[in-house]
């Protein structure tokens, strides 16, 4: 039994019977303790002036009437662990290894890469996808594959300056990409985050210098972040090629300066346009089956371990429809894929291991 306020108790079955429908309605793994559990229960019963847990397993029982009510209660309980380039050996293998297998590939002009973020949580991933992919990229220039407007942007030369982050390759085709990098998450209040794509100095200590110089700008306290942070973002998302060539100083317009001071010892980064024009952001239930295209890459790390063993082994394999043939599906090095019968061919690229969907994939699964 965990009291919860004055007169207010949840029971142990209680607890067990609310994970039992949040696994059945969601597909989702509630793996936290009772007592983090209870206290999440006991703040979202004041917030919502619920009189009783039993209230809020009848609104979880009913769920599929209420859209966003499981999402809304989720939002705290659930691991959202991320970081920028929190998988190293991920990103290195997709700058090495899998761009220039899609350079080598693919005639069209401009050629479109298309790369999937499944759970970005606050958007930490799809941004560290759009930084790998702008240094892999040769001397061409990369836009945006999301409204056709584009962010031109000379790819920056990068290296390898913490342990495994993602090193540019060398390639021969200067040609043209549309790159398009979505992301998508269960949770409204990550999606929010993501869009702002406003981060604390903190979140980027581990990357080179070079790299934070060429994908963020600095702000100096909260409120102007905010501020800043919409006006990057409408620029991002509303501007001509012709504008966002020179990134930088759009960056520093809409910023007031590279350099502002830290407030009170706080400075927050801001994605600049230019990368935050490749990404864009959607709420989405992985465990419902949603067609948003195909995809070249899809990264679905640290997601798998919190779904049921059904839902997982339904959403391995929309993941395998969904990709293009010859792409390739990412996950934690944790998560290795044991179902032979996916059609998923295993490879190695420097430690880590991705598995590709074969360029002469057969019709299964309804294709």
């Amino acid at each position: 039994m965990h009291r919860l306020m004055p007169g207010i108790t949840i029971l142990e079955h209680e607890l067990s019977e609310l994970r039992l429908l949040v696994e059945r309605q969601a597909g989702i793994l509630l793996d936290c303790a009772n007592s983090r559990l209870a206290a999440h229960v006991a703040a979202y019963l004041e917030k919502e002036e619920l009189e009783s847990p039993a209230a809020l397993l009848d609104r979880v029982r009913s769920a599929d009437q209420e859209p966003g009510f499981l999402p809304q209660f989720l939002d705290g309980v659930l691991n959202t662990n991320t970081g920028f380039f929190r998988h190293p050996g991920a990103m290195n293998a997709l700058a090495q290894y899998v761009i220039p297998q899609l350079c080598a590939r693919k005639t069209e002009e401009p050629a479109t890469i298309r790369i999937w973020s499944a759970g970005c949580a606050t958007g930490d991933e799809p941004y560290s996808i759009a930084m790998a992919i702008c240094q892999a990229l040769p001397g061409g220039s990369a836009s945006s594959g999301g409204n056709g407007t584009g962010a031109g942007a000379k790819s920056p030369a990068g290296r390898n300056g913490n342990g495994g982050i993602a090193v540019p390759c060398t390639m021969q085709s200067a040609k043209d990409w549309s790159i398009h990098i979505v992301g998508t998450d269960l949770l409204p209040s990550a999606i929010q985050a993501a869009e702002r794509g406003l981060y604390p100095q903190s979140a980027v200590g581990g990357l080179p210098p070079a790299m934070i110089r060429a994908s963020f700008s600095k702000i100096g306290n909260a409120n102007a972040a905010g501020n800043s942070a919409e006006a990057v973002r409408s620029s991002a998302t509303g501007t001509s090629a012709g504008q966002s060539g020179g990134s930088d100083g759009t960056a520093n317009a809409a910023c007031n300066g590279n350099s502002a001071a830290s407030v009170n010892g706080n400075a927050y980064l801001l994605v600049k346009p230019r990368l935050r024009s490749l990404v864009t952001f959607n709420t989405m239930n992985l465990t419902k089956p949603v067609y948003i295209g195909r995809f070249d890459c899809i990264f679905c790390m640290d997601v798998l371990p919190h779904l049921s063993r059904t839902q997982r082994s339904a959403l391995v394999e929309r993941l395998h429809l969904y990709l293009e043939p010859g792409g390739y599906l990412f996950v934690s090095q944790t998560e290795k894929l044991c179902a032979p019968n996916l059609n998923f061919r295993p490879e190695v690229f420097d430690g880590y291991t991705m598995y590709r969907k074969p360029l002469a994939a057969s019709a299964a699964y309804g294709r």
